[in-house]
């Protein structure tokens, strides 16, 4: 049996196991958060695998994933609790076919409440902890925030009606942001932290071979290649790690063996998501070296055929 807490080594196994490819202060800082029993906020560019690691994390450690999509609005009858208000009118019709009379400590009973993603959390019951994965908070306002701080805090949830819910053993929970605004610092006094910087370009090649085994290895080098270099463009979006998976598969998925202009072209709209974007990159293909590729992969066939 492994000892647990485990350290960053096993952590990092385990991701790698899941097929997620951790960094040793990624490793690290889930590490520190399983030991300590505190939420940890992942930030970084987006698609350089925040979310991703959750996964992986509840993947390698074989527990459940309980995930909050955050969004402008979410409310706290989405994310924590919601009272079955149709199960409680069913029942007051009920009664007064009956000529009963409820009190409101009938209708607000744990025999109508609906858990949401984090009282789910709080009260899961399994052999292992949960994964909590709330993601992109930074999309949520501030108001929602407040709402975590017991919670992030003390693993606790109040019910006004029914009293105060603590979890028996602390869920893992990970929080994301991809910084499109600034978060309290309320909250981010609760929580251990972690930046994701964009891997290198050794790295990214790894993750490329380990998520599309099958692309040819001289495409998935110039593929990392240049997706580095368009990533030094003044895009809206920069393409990160998912986007870059994106392309290479669907390069593959083609029959695609060396990258060219026409195929960059053709295939743009797998790693660029704007049309701003798209015309950056494509007026930029000459800068990035792809004309003079295109040459060379000409002259290389030409031989090939000969």
């Amino acid at each position: 049996m492994n000892a647990w807490p485990p350290g960053p080594a096993e952590v990092q196994r385990r991701l790698d196991e899941a097929g997620y490819l951790a960094d040793q202060g990624l490793a690290t800082a889930l590490s520190l958060a399983l030991s300590l029993g505190q939420p940890l906020l992942l930030e970084g560019e987006p698609g350089v695998g925040k979310t991703a690691a959750a996964k992986a994390l509840a993947v390698g450690f074989e527990t459940p994933l309980i995930r909050l999509q955050c969004y402008e609005g979410i409310t706290a009858s989405e994310a924590l609790y919601e009272w079955n208000y149709q199960r409680q009118l069913l029942a007051i019709r009920l009664a007064e076919s009956r000529h009963e009379k409820l009190s409101d400590a009938d209708l607000f009973t744990e025999e109508f409440l609906q858990e949401r993603p984090i009282l789910r959390a709080v009260r899961f019951e399994g052999p292992s902890v949960p994964v909590l994965l709330i993601d992109e908070i930074d999309r949520a306002d501030d108001e929602f925030e407040a709402l975590l701080f017991e919670f992030l805090g003390e693993a606790s949830i109040t019910i006004p009606e029914l009293g105060t819910f603590t979890a028996q053993r602390r869920p893992t929970v990970v929080l994301t942001s991809n910084r499109s605004r600034e978060l309290h610092d309320a909250l981010r006094r609760r929580c251990l932290y972690h930046w994701i910087e964009f891997p290198d370009a050794e790295r990214i090649a790894a993750i490329l071979r380990r998520s599309v085994p099958g692309a040819d290895a001289a495409l998935l080098a110039t593929t990392t290649d240049f997706v580095g270099r368009v990533r030094q463009l003044d895009l809206d979006k920069l393409p990160g790690l998912a986007e870059s998976i994106d392309w290479l598969s669907a390069l593959t998925s083609l029959g695609v063996s060396r990258l060219t202009r026409a195929e960059v072209s053709r295939t743009l709209g797998t790693i660029v998501k704007t049309r701003d974007d798209q015309l950056s990159v494509e007026q930029a293909l000459s800068e990035l070296g792809l004309e003079e590729e295109e040459m060379k992969n000409e002259e290389m066939k030409n031989r090939d055929d000969r």
